[in-house]
């Protein structure tokens, strides 16, 4: 991210700000760029607050882009009953369950983001993902598929 010159000065300044760590590590994590400082980033930000539902979810997204997706579905689980509202969270372990073979939890996970009334943007693939599912992995890992292909994801909240 642009603003990471100033994300690095701040942790330099005060390395324990779980805010920072998250937003830094989330923004490597979803473009596919450092994932192994992206996630150590976030699991630090999850050990200064645990119950904090986006950072954990930033953790089950790691995991996620990583292909750890049984490390996915329990991270997202525990971040969709910190934070039950939130469509995101539920789009995430809608994609989890899906990449595990829980198919219809997938769909469900889905059904209620969108009932959520998330942005229109997330609105559109989540309603392509009720029709079609999410298509195959194609590569060996996740995250040579991921970086072939980056899916749109908002920023975390927090």
């Amino acid at each position: 991210p642009k603003a990471e010159p100033n994300f690095r000065k701040a942790l330099e300044l005060q390395p324990d700000q779980p805010q920072v760590l998250n937003y830094l590590g989330y923004s490597w994590v979803d473009m596919n760029m450092n994932l192994k400082e992206g996630l150590a980033m976030i699991q630090k930000a999850v050990d200064l607050r645990p119950s904090d539902g986006y950072i954990v979810d930033s953790l089950g997204w790691a995991y996620y882009r990583l292909g750890r997706y049984d490390d996915a579905v329990r991270e997202m689980e525990r971040a969709v009953s910190l934070k039950p509202e939130d469509p995101v969270l539920n789009d995430h372990l809608g994609d989890a369950y899906w990449r595990v073979g829980r198919k219809l939890e997938a769909t469900f996970q889905w059904t209620q983001a969108r009932d959520l009334k998330p942005d229109p943007d997330v609105l559109a693939t989540l309603q392509q993902k009720l029709l079609k599912g999410l298509p195959p992995i194609e590569s060996n890992t996740a995250q040579e598929t991921q970086k072939a292909k980056p899916g749109p994801t908002p920023a975390p909240k927090g």
